[in-house]
């Protein structure tokens, strides 16, 4: 019987971002209702916001020289090379609850964050 490896898991802080299944979805239905199946979810980090950088999230049709694009499910996030240093082995989920409904970044380079969840420390 051969032997079968297991692909290695993800080293923490890689310079990958994962896109979950409902944030996949949840991108979709919205390119679905722009009308442009060629638009990318943009994810960018910024300074700012109450915890030093912020999360900013926009369509965009172009992918630049310095970009980083990662699918699922057919949908693609793109972010710049500066943002991915901060984004680094971070995922991007999408969750519903009592509270509402929004993106989340659930992100291992985050040391604090503020209550909305919309911008971090580093």
């Amino acid at each position: 019987m051969p032997d079968t490896a297991l692909p290695a898991p993800a080293q923490e802080g890689a310079r990958v971002l994962t896109v979950s299944d409902s944030a996949a979805r949840r991108v979709a239905f919205l390119i679905e209702h722009e009308g442009d199946p060629s638009l990318m979810l943009r994810l960018t980090v910024s300074g700012g916001g109450c915890s030093g950088f912020q999360y900013a999230f926009a369509f965009d049709a172009t992918a630049n020289d310095d970009d980083h694009v990662f699918e699922k499910d057919g949908v693609r996030v793109v972010t710049d090379d500066c943002s991915l240093d901060l984004l680094a082995g971070a995922t991007l989920d999408y969750v519903e609850d009592l509270m509402g409904a929004a993106f989340q970044i659930k992100n291992p380079n985050a040391t604090a964050s503020c209550g909305c969840g919309n911008s971090f420390a580093a």
